[in-house]
């Protein structure tokens, strides 16, 4: 996707609004976890040090069209004047008056951080009216915040019709750059390890890169569809039958690339909320007890796709394969883990997918270890299903 870049403009002097995703946790209303803020500052900091006047928006949490003052995005500001070293503005609304005021008043290399848009339901709308009254006085158009680039948001969408030039920021970029060129261009062998807990959600995932890559490794709950096909006993373990034919299509589609657990680890009981599960052993893929469920691969599983890994030299993974919260049941998850730092130290390109793989390698402290961890869940999701993504198809094409 050739898409201008915040490098490609001339932003001198220039209002330059900026969607960042700063949808990040508070605590006693102040940032919990600044990660979020910290990938945007590449952008914010190139702006600022060319002389552009910087407007910020941004979505937190879900208030539902209203405003909660819990979900100010005030705190933020706060914090983000910390890590700029320098004061950043902010206005508790991101329309009307009071801002097009504060966004006249910017000089060049100053911040304004506007207020969360989700407090007005015409955001999630895409409302053009509402896009304009974002764009009010904006010069140019930057998007740095790929977690939201898959809807279609007056703040990814809509308002790009209002500005003269609509570009991405790094972060944009570099999703673009990592997961474009893992689809398009990858080194082989090419492996893809897809896991959760149902085909459903990744159904489309699987059918886009069964034919790019060389390995599909399939883990996680969503598995047990795929051995029940073959006619292997998987006990109580999560299945969706009515994917059962489908499972079936896709294990003939993919032959020899398509790569399932070859044991579990299996339990008679787990409460997800509280943590906790009964004593855990390993059995076959295909032999586990009727009243046992599986809720990891087991270790010849890790073994085996360990070694697939290692062999790779382009990796993507979205998914994790087990109930990678609880500690018992989380050893697969952290094996694969593993298994890509390996892989990157001896050259691999590897590319973790956002959502709970990323929160799986934060977890197991290697996510400095991998080449690219994508903030975007749902957007990487969509973008490894081949589908366009909303908001960085709305940025203008570059020349």
């Amino acid at each position: 996707m050739e898409t201008l870049f915040v490098e490609d403009l001339e932003v001198r002097g220039k209002t330059v609004i900026t969607r960042v995703d700063f949808n990040v946790p508070l605590k006693d209303g102040r940032v919990e976890n600044d990660k979020r803020i910290r990938a945007a500052l590449p952008t914010i900091e190139y702006l600022k040090s060319h002389g552009a006047r910087v407007v910020l928006i941004s979505h937190l949490g879900r208030p539902g069209s209203e405003v909660v003052e819990s979900l100010s995005l005030c705190p933020v500001a706060e914090h983000l004047g910390k890590l700029l070293n320098s004061r950043v503005k902010f206005v508790r609304d991101c329309q009307g008056k009071a801002v097009e005021t504060a966004v006249a008043n910017l000089d060049d290399g100053q911040v304004l951080l506007l207020e969360n848009l989700r407090f007005h339901g015409e955001e999630t709308d895409n409302d053009p009216a509402f896009a304009a009254r974002l764009a009010q006085g904006a010069d140019i158009y930057v998007n740095d915040a790929f977690g939201t680039a898959h809807r279609a948001h007056a703040s990814t969408h809509a308002i790009t019709r209002h500005v003269k030039q609509a570009a991405c920021g790094y972060l944009v970029k570099k999703e673009i750059d990592f997961l474009g060129n893992a689809l398009h261009i990858p080194k082989p062998p090419f492996v893809a390890i897809i896991g959760g807990a149902k085909i459903a959600g990744k159904i489309d995932v699987i059918k886009h890169l069964l034919p790019k890559v060389d390995r599909l490794i399939i883990g996680g709950g969503m598995a047990c569809t795929f051995l029940k096909a073959q006619g292997a006993e998987i006990g109580a373990s999560l299945c969706e039958d009515d994917k059962i034919p489908l499972a079936k299509e896709l294990m003939a589609q993919g032959g020899d690339k398509l790569v399932l657990p070859t044991d579990y680890t299996i339990t008679d009981h787990f409460d997800f909320n509280a943590r906790t599960m009964n004593p855990t052993r390993q059995v076959k893929a295909d032999e586990i007890p009727k009243k046992m469920m599986a809720v990891d691969i087991g270790p010849a599983s890790i073994k085996l796709f360990s070694e697939i890994i290692l062999e790779s030299k382009t990796v993507v993974w979205n998914g994790p394969m087990g109930v990678a919260e609880i500690d018992a049941s989380a050893q697969g998850t952290i094996g694969i883990a593993q298994a890509l730092a390996e892989a990157t130290r001896k050259g691999a390109i590897s590319i973790i997918g956002g959502g709970d793989s990323a929160a799986a390698i934060e977890k197991t402290g290697l996510a400095d270890q991998v080449s690219h961890v994508s903030t975007g869940g749902g957007a990487s999701l969509q973008f490894l299903e081949g589908k366009p993504l909303p908001g960085i198809e709305a940025l203008s094409q570059s020349k």
